[in-house]
């Protein structure tokens, strides 16, 4: 049976790039199996589907011949490989490498593409809330993280201190092996990355005791993420090197931090501007005054003057949000609403008529 990979990611056969980066990452996210109610099951098939779905090439053939390429364990394919050096390699047919196909059959056979060693450590997403207040001012969040870091007894090298290297024995040096196998283009001869120096050419006569010659083990580690003045709802900071340590010394992944800014009862966000309304009587409308109005920077004063309309907007200069790159702030905005009064004194009524007949 075909694998719906359009629909594991929960998207229509013509959905864009995009929106097809967008559903997996959200997915990845949410099934990460680092976290507490994480699928690695699920994880791993929403990879394969992102894979294939967001080549081109793969795209295509996919849609046009199903998932049986791509699956492990189809019909004369990936379970019968035979692994050997170039030296050793048995079978007839095409001859094409696995950066031919992309990252698909190397993650299979535990390598990389060709020409790339360790893997890189993966990315970490983490959502970040804040207060509308916290948004407009440069705040700091420590964020707890359970991830795969460099090992500390052996340096991230994946080899037991004190211990030598030696060239790979399953590769002979060369750093990649070829594999045959059966697919729907019959018999195919493919070059994967060595699955145990991982392209590195050598290994150690023993492998780490502590990390068992990965070079990384899982820890707590908890990152202060610092966040810009001005920051928008929705936005994404990266943290480089904050990731997953990466195989065996190879580089670490990012952490991605997305922001969410939570709604606040009188300020509005307008770009950099901020928007609030406020409050004064008819009389203030009608004569001016000076009152105090509420900022993100606290209550100033602020002057009305007379005839003031309602719905009339008045601008505070340099109170709004301040801008990311860091030239300035916008402005704060008030929109002016007039309190009519519901119940009227005789007297108050008799000088409001009184008023009445002088317009």
């Amino acid at each position: 049976m075909s694998t719906d990979f359009y629909g594991i990611l929960g998207v229509s056969k013509d959905a864009s790039d995009i929106e097809i980066k967008k559903a997996y990452r959200k997915l990845a996210h949410k099934y990460h199996p680092d976290k507490k109610d994480g699928d690695e099951k699920k994880f791993k098939e929403i990879n394969e589907a992102y894979q294939v779905l967001s080549d081109k090439a793969k795209r295509q053939q996919y849609d046009q011949f199903g998932s049986s390429g791509f699956e492990q364990g189809a019909t004369g394919g990936f379970g019968g490989a035979q692994w050997g050096g170039f030296g050793g390699a048995q079978g007839h047919g095409v001859d094409f490498d696995t950066g031919d196909l992309g990252d698909i059959f190397s993650s299979m056979f535990g390598g990389a593409r060709k020409g790339q060693s360790q893997r890189s450590g993966r990315d970490i997403q983490v959502d970040i809330e804040l207060d509308f207040i916290e948004s407009v001012k440069e705040t700091k969040r420590d964020v707890k993280l359970y991830k795969a870091v460099s090992c500390a007894k052996c340096s991230g090298s994946g080899g037991e201190p004190g211990t030598e290297e030696k060239t790979c024995p399953t590769c002979n040096g060369m750093g990649q092996v070829r594999q045959t196998t059966q697919s729907i283009f019959g018999a195919m001869q493919h070059v994967a990355t060595c699955p145990e120096c991982r392209g590195a050419k050598k290994v150690f006569t023993k492998k780490c005791t502590k990390c068992g010659g990965d070079g990384r083990t899982k820890e707590d580690q908890t990152v202060t993420i610092s966040i810009p003045a001005g920051i928008e709802n929705g936005q994404t900071i990266a943290i480089p090197g904050y990731g997953e340590a990466g195989e065996r010394g190879a580089q670490s992944g990012d952490l991605l931090a997305t922001i969410h800014v939570r709604p606040h009862e009188r300020f509005q966000r307008q770009g950099d501007n901020i928007v609030s309304q406020q409050a004064i009587s008819f009389t203030q409308a009608t004569l001016g005054d000076k009152i105090i109005t509420d900022t993100v920077d606290g209550p100033i004063k602020m002057k009305i003057p007379a005839g003031t309309q309602p719905g009339q907007m008045f601008r505070i200069n340099g109170r709004g949000v301040p801008r990311i790159d860091g030239r300035g702030r916008g402005d704060h905005v008030v929109k002016i609403t007039v309190t009519v009064p519901r119940k009227l004194s005789r007297k108050q009524r008799g000088l409001i008529e009184e008023l009445h007949t002088y317009e």
